[in-house]
């Protein structure tokens, strides 16, 4: 365990209590040589259908420990107090993009630049390096969670989910749609655990009698109206964050990022302690934001589920509850950073001036598929007008039987 420093504090003041960081680097790794387990080759990668990592030499399949009991700790999540950091979740420093490796097999030094990779070859005796040193720019998390779905696989639920939708795509998007050019990529997650009490307070109506005005052209009721206050003890499991900012931002008039988080949730109990071979032949995006940022989007989410945890002892109010005021006090965190498989097929359509890209993601675990295609408005319109059309025809029909 090791804690960081305290830079700038007024030496009058005591200074703040540094945040408890779990080391989860992967000390087998850090000379940063994947070698094969059997023959010592470096030449490795994900195999998807079993989710481990293969020799592409012996063909020797290996896989990492999961890193959940490295995380976990001893006492229960009801016994989380203050922030908890995992190593590879630590606050990003702008200037920590370079690293230099040394390589081991004939000793060159190869410099590999983290932000835009995580892995490089010798130029002397073209060994792989990967970086398994957790650097604090956000390009090596804690953890990865691997490819289980194939790519063919994933193919299939995209050519799937867009033929569900073909009677009103966009005909240019039917002519482009070419699903084989899905990426596999990882995206950055924060996964959260969390002891938290929380407060509602609002107005509960229990209606005692309903009946109509005089000219039967509306519904007039009765009803008891009752304070209601709530409070609420719970813990949360694994809850998954976008940890990057681009991914995060919802511009619903200029991309569909949303469908990303449609496809949740992911077993992240089965992710595994970092080794950038999972990520030979996939795409990866860098974390860049810290825990500080994510606090507002964690609170929201923890009053939602806030409201969902007192809703089962609001039922006796059969008008429903109108909540005024919530809070909720979060006693205890712990912070892990992950990289989650999704399989991503986009599109850029152009029509009238503007533009817009468009998703279908894929889980790259469990296959849950979702995203949006372009529609032709004129095929909308016209299938609008039609079903007028249809309706009025039964009303006339009504009418005059």
């Amino acid at each position: 365990m090791s804690a960081g420093a305290t830079t700038g504090a007024d030496p009058g003041e005591p200074a703040a209590p540094a945040e408890p960081v779990i080391n989860t680097a992967n000390e087998r790794l850090e000379d940063g040589v994947n070698r094969c387990p059997a023959c010592g080759a470096t030449e490795i990668q994900l195999r998807v259908s079993t989710s481990m990592l293969i020799c592409l030499f012996c063909r020797h399949e290996w896989a990492e420990a999961t890193i959940e009991p490295l995380v976990s700790g001893e006492g229960t999540l009801r016994d989380l107090t203050g922030t908890t950091v995992a190593s590879g979740a630590s606050d990003i420093a702008a200037d920590a993009g370079m690293l230099t490796m040394k390589c081991s097999g004939c000793g060159a030094e190869v410099v590999v630049n983290t932000s835009e990779a995580t892995s490089s070859r010798c130029h002397w005796c073209r060994h792989v390096l990967t970086v398994n040193e957790q650097m604090p720019n956000g390009a090596v998390p804690d953890a990865v969670l691997p490819f289980s779905l194939t790519r063919d696989q994933a193919v299939e639920n995209i050519k799937e989910f867009a033929g569900r939708r073909r009677r009103f795509a966009h005909r240019r998007f039917l002519r482009e749609f070419t699903p084989e050019n899905v990426i596999g990529a990882y995206l950055p997650y924060m996964v959260v655990d969390c002891n938290v009490s929380g407060d509602v307070q609002g107005v509960g109506e229990v209606e005692t009698r309903r009946f109509g005005s005089r000219d039967d052209s509306e519904t007039v009721y009765n009803a008891d109206v009752y304070r209601v206050d709530r409070h609420v003890d719970f813990t949360v499991d694994d809850l998954t964050l976008e940890s990057s900012t681009e991914r995060a931002n919802m511009r619903a008039f200029v991309n569909t990022n949303n469908v990303i988080n449609t496809i949740l949730p992911f077993d992240t109990k089965n992710a595994v302690q970092w080794n950038a071979s999972y990520l030979v032949g996939y795409s990866s995006e860098r974390r860049d934001a810290d825990v500080s940022a994510l606090m507002p989007s964690l609170e929201h989410q923890l009053l939602s589920i806030t409201r969902s945890e007192v809703y089962s002892s609001v039922s006796q109010y059969d008008r429903g509850v109108r909540w005024e005021a919530e809070k909720v006090e979060v006693h205890g965190t712990k912070w892990v950073s992950m990289y989650l498989p999704v399989w991503l097929y986009s599109y850029y359509h152009e029509e009238g001036g503007s533009a817009m890209v468009h998703y279908i993601a894929v889980n790259g675990r469990t296959g849950e598929t979702m995203g949006s295609v372009p529609v032709s408005h004129w095929r909308l319109a016209l299938a609008a007008l039609a079903t007028g059309s249809v309706v009025e025809a039964i009303v006339f029909a009504l009418l005059v039987a």
